[in-house]
């Protein structure tokens, strides 16, 4: 009894949980302008109380013991009321998980069966009746491959003790237990499949939701650590050549005013999720960028032009390629190579400074790496091969075969 008031209370817990989230779930839809989801909450029609009026089926029963027509009325009647709870407790556990698949929910089965069976053999008649809304009790909490043989089971022994009472007349019977038992587990079953579903699908909505969150981030990181290193080199310059060329300083001042103003055009359009990198302004921006630090470029770009979600991460590898660069290496050349054909394109990034040395790859090469991943292809960075070769970052990707593909072969050295 004290297992059976613990589980009440965790049911009754459970139901207020689960309706809050339903009526917040509403609320958000209705805020939204969505049409509320009538059949996804506690309010959905399967539950436990849509079993309870099958019990109709036993007011003949019922009509025989208040006429006086059953012999011994007494014991007909404590058999009805052991019979209505037994059934009512099984139906109520059928719809929770955990009481369902509890050995006293079996035991709850097969004393309901004994009760089902011992009426049926005393009394006949509506009596058998009570055979259907056992099957309907076994479909409810047994599931799975255990279902059929109990079924067959349940069946036999309606059919059986129907026809000793009724002769072959009475097969309609075990007809009907079958059907309930068999009808009610596919509704059961076909309920939990589309909660589950139900489920699955919120989960996965969170889980874009996070992605798109992961994906800003990472935008949010390149985007500043390049512009924020750019800014960086150019006030070193401006500060080194001030003294001597006060114009050549004023204007570094003028670049590291349009950076500023750049990089604020690109975080409203990121934040409003509407920025496209392009790989060729990723590419003239990094010829800037070294440039300004004292880095000489050397791009080379051939092959066919790259479809825009190729371009745009090939941009992003090479906005953090060249940060990086600029950051960490002390290189004083930087060669950035594009070559493409109609199935990949390869990005090659290779300085000739110090290398990784004793720093750890940071996070955003991690993130481009995953991003690449993603989209099947790859991104390895490391120390370039031969001695004194600095760093090498190389990334490949497919690419879709451009409508016009055109051999554009531009070299451009500086």
């Amino acid at each position: 009894m004290r297992e059976w008031r613990r589980g009440r209370a965790a049911r009754k817990a459970d139901w207020a949980v689960r309706k809050a989230e339903w009526r917040a779930a509403q609320k958000c839809r209705r805020e939204s302008g969505e049409d509320p989801d009538h059949g996804c909450g506690p309010m959905a029609p399967s539950n436990a109380f849509a079993l309870l009026p099958w019990l109709l089926l036993g007011m003949g029963a019922i009509s025989n013991v208040i006429k006086g027509e059953t012999p011994n009325p007494w014991i007909g009647a404590l058999g009805l009321l052991l019979f209505n709870s037994l059934y009512i407790t099984l139906v109520f556990r059928a719809f929770d998980r955990r009481a369902r698949e509890a050995a006293s929910t079996r035991w709850c089965l097969a004393a309901l069966g004994a009760v089902t069976c011992a009426l049926a053999l005393a009394y006949g008649g509506n009596w058998l009746l009570f055979f259907p809304l056992w099957g309907l009790a076994t479909g409810a909490v047994i599931r799975g491959r255990l279902l059929g043989p109990v079924m067959f089971v349940v069946t036999a022994l309606a059919g059986a003790i129907a026809g000793l009472d009724e002769g072959w007349d009475t097969l309609g019977i075990a007809y009907g237990t079958l059907v309930s038992g068999m009808v009610t587990a596919a509704i059961l079953a076909l309920s939990e499949t589309v909660k589950e579903l139900r489920e699955t699908r919120q989960e996965l909505a969170r889980a874009a939701v996070d992605q798109e969150r992961l994906r800003f981030s990472r935008d949010l990181h390149d985007l500043l650590g390049h512009t924020l290193s750019v800014i960086v080199v150019k006030s070193e310059a401006a500060r080194r050549i001030a003294p001597r060329d006060m114009d050549a300083a004023l204007g570094q001042i003028a670049d590291i005013e349009s950076v500023g103003r750049q990089a604020l055009t690109e975080i409203r359009e990121a934040v409003t999720g509407y920025r496209e990198t392009s790989l060729a302004a990723e590419l003239d921006r990094a010829r800037g960028a070294l440039s300004a630090a004292g880095i000489e470029p050397v791009v080379r770009q051939s092959g066919h032009p790259l479809p825009p979600q190729a371009a745009a991460l090939l941009g992003w590898v090479v906005r953090e390629a060249v940060t990086n660069a600029i950051r960490h290496s002390g290189a004083t050349t930087c060669e950035i190579e594009v070559r493409s054909t109609a199935e990949r394109v390869r990005l090659v990034i290779n300085d000739n400074g110090s290398g990784v040395g004793s720093s750890t790859p940071g996070s955003g090469l991690t993130g481009l790496t995953e991003r690449l991943a993603a989209a099947g292809g790859t991104l390895v960075g490391g120390p370039a091969p031969g001695p004194g070769r600095g760093f090498r970052v190389t990334a490949e990707l497919p690419v879709e075969n451009p409508e016009n593909p055109e051999n554009v072969e531009n070299e451009e050295s500086r």
